[in-house]
């Protein structure tokens, strides 16, 4: 599970934090992958989920969050030289709108703010006077943003701008939809990630149905093909998917849906509800990852 891959992470510290893994370390991970397991799809993973494929020992597949454009411009590139098929999981009102997550977009907040403390909307007062205590206001805030969804959250998000006396985020990080249609011309799926990335489990039904509905549609609109495959946002909270989140994806004709729940995909696994491993900032970290979750088997 990757989200961002660049040559100078610290250079949007302030925005996109850890979930950004440096280029050099990506090609090693991926040279790892290449080397000492087997790189297959996400489409190869639920046949074999579905007892209709067998997959080769130690079949591992690679999966981006968010739908930023260095996916396309970054990874891309070193995916295609070790012949690793990836999909990416458009957060689709991010790509509309050109505007980072909301996750994003309060974290920078939080960090830049000159404002000494922060006032919610139940009255309680957060100090902001160092990294720690801004931290700690910034996960209290994103608590809160993650139970809604669409106006609601952009609401809440631009108040808290206006509220901290910071201008919001300028830079684009996210693909256009050209940049999701060439890399679906490499080779590559793209999948959705809803519309505004908030916890699914948390939010009110029907922002449920237009999470996944919409983005579904205006996937399948841009890119000219079926969307079939899902991503949970987990911005903070948990849990990040339900029985509810499951019911949903099927009616809607999902085919897989994958968590952050960390743990290997088995035959016979619900593909509503698919496992994912992490992967760390270190090569020897992931490996460490996928050695765990294989557990030494030969499948």
């Amino acid at each position: 599970m990757y989200h961002s891959v660049m040559d100078d992470p610290a250079k949007h510290a302030n925005t996109l934090g850890e979930i950004i893994h440096p280029t050099l370390i990506f090609q090693q991970q991926m040279e790892v992958i290449a080397r000492d397991f087997n790189p297959v799809s996400l489409d190869d993973a639920l046949l074999f989920v579905q007892g209709k494929k067998r997959l080769p020992a130690r079949a591992v597949v690679v999966t981006f969050d968010d739908g930023y454009a260095d996916n396309l411009e970054v990874a891309a590139p070193v995916l295609n030289r070790f012949g690793i098929p990836a999909i990416v999981y458009a957060t689709v009102g991010c790509i509309d709108k050109s505007l980072q997550p909301w996750v994003s977009r309060l974290r920078y907040s939080f960090l830049t703010t000159k404002k000494p403390r922060w006032v919610d909307a139940q009255q309680q007062t957060w100090g902001l006077g160092d990294k720690s205590a801004r931290g700690r206001a910034y996960e209290a805030a994103a608590a809160c943003c993650a139970r809604l969804a669409g106006d609601a959250q952009e609401s809440f998000v631009t108040d808290i701008e206006h509220d901290l006396e910071v201008e919001p985020v300028k830079e684009n990080l996210m693909m256009t939809w050209d940049q999701a249609r060439q890399l679906i011309r490499q080779g590559h799926a793209v999948g959705s990630h809803g519309m505004s990335h908030p916890n699914l489990a948390h939010i009110q039904s029907n922002d449920l149905e237009f999470e996944l509905g919409e983005s579904k549609k205006r996937l399948e609109h841009e890119l000219d093909g079926p969307i079939r495959h899902f991503s949970y946002p987990r911005p903070t909270l948990q849990p990040h998917w339900s029985a509810a989140t499951v019911a949903v994806c099927r009616t809607l004709g999902y085919a897989t849906a994958v968590t952050v729940d960390s743990g290997p995909v088995r035959n016979g696994d619900d593909p509503l509800f698919l496992h994912r491993v992490p992967a760390p900032a270190e090569v020897e970290g992931l490996r460490w990852n996928l050695e765990c979750t294989f557990l030494g088997r030969a499948t």
